[in-house]
């Protein structure tokens, strides 16, 4: 076999990148790897969810008041007990879970990592057969030893360490970065081995998808109302108008975006003015990513990556996507709807 066509696992990636940091000890080797387990293990009930009893919903909510789907609190049960059990993760901040998730065993205390995570991203697609992801954050912690605290969770994008999602769908893709560019890694089901499908992940540099979900047209702020007429608008030079993609699932739309090219926006509106989205656990992971393969990522007005987040479940407009795309966007915002940046409330 040649080089060429030498098949690279996730682990054998990781750990030989993590051979370029001077200080590397494979903590975050053994934490990417924990968190792809766990990945494989909520696969296979995504896989077989219509077989098994594992659609519908739980009959709860969770701290966002929206019902949980039996497959959001498998999917958070399996993130938690294999990262607990890694020992190198010390705290969880879970979209599922109102508080930090502390680990308080003789493992865990030395963990030198938290992380925040969304368990199952676009749950409320899972009866329709579309796609659906995990999205997470992994943070150095600023406390010593012991118990992961709030204050370890509480930190601006541009502190991440890596980042990355894994999206379930025809095939199951894991895609990651640790600041030093993005790779996406395919699940082969037959060995239950990610393998590196996807080196070097960047956006096109010409795009034409915008993403946004247009049927809350009339909540939205003026400046995202002109960018979409600004889509629908007819010029070949730049390629307009532009083709609407939607899926609802946050992963699922970046993930499309960052193969083909577009803008994915869940802008603040008069309902939700602060957007829908969670900071940690969503804006900023794939902020981080977005911005790695060339792209860009804000509220409208402000850099994701440079928000500092005062509580765990922070909600924030995103516009994420190709840089130029991004930077257009931003432009009606800054023209149209000043008033809904916060950076100057």
């Amino acid at each position: 076999m040649t080089t060429r066509n030498r098949i690279k696992t996730l682990t054998q990636f990781v750990v030989e990148r993590q051979a370029e940091y001077s200080q590397a000890k494979g903590a975050l080797t053994r934490l990417l790897n924990d968190i792809a387990t766990a990945a494989k293990i909520v696969n296979r009930e995504v896989n077989a969810a219509g077989l098994a009893d594992i659609l519908g919903f739980e009959g709860s909510d969770n701290i966002q008041g929206e019902a949980q789907k039996k497959l959001d609190v498998f999917a958070n049960e399996r993130f938690i007990e294999a990262l607990k059990g890694g020992g190198e993760c010390c705290a969880i901040a879970s979209e599922e879970n109102e508080k930090i998730i502390s680990f308080q065993n003789e493992f865990s205390d030395l963990g030198k990592y938290v992380v925040a995570i969304d368990p199952l991203d676009g749950s409320s697609n899972i009866e329709a057969n579309v796609s659906i992801g995990t999205v997470f954050s992994i943070y150095r912690r600023k406390s010593d030893v012991g118990p992961g605290k709030l204050e370890d969770m509480l930190q601006p994008g541009v502190n991440l360490v890596a980042a990355g999602y894994v999206i379930y769908g025809s095939s199951t893709m894991l895609v990651y970065t640790t600041g030093r560019g993005v790779n996406g890694f395919t699940l082969d089901p037959s060995v239950g081995i990610f393998c590196l499908s996807h080196p070097e992940m960047k956006f096109p540099e010409t795009s034409n998808i915008y993403s946004i979900n247009e049927g809350n047209y009339i909540y939205f702020p003026e400046g995202v109302k002109k960018y979409i007429k600004y889509c629908q608008e007819d010029d070949a030079k730049t390629l307009r108008p532009y083709t609407s993609r939607y899926i609802g699932s946050m992963v699922a739309d970046f993930h499309r975006n960052l193969i083909k090219g577009g803008i994915f926006i869940y802008p603040g509106t008069t309902k939700q003015p602060k957007g829908k989205l969670r900071l940690l656990y969503e804006c900023c992971p794939v902020a981080y990513i977005a911005e790695q393969a060339g792209g860009k990522a804000s509220d409208g007005f402000n850099r994701i990556m440079e928000i500092q987040p005062k509580t765990l479940h922070q909600r924030a407009p995103l516009f994420i996507g190709q840089k130029s795309m991004v930077e257009k966007a931003e432009e009606f915002m800054v023209k149209y709807s000043p008033e809904m940046n916060s950076a100057k409330k």
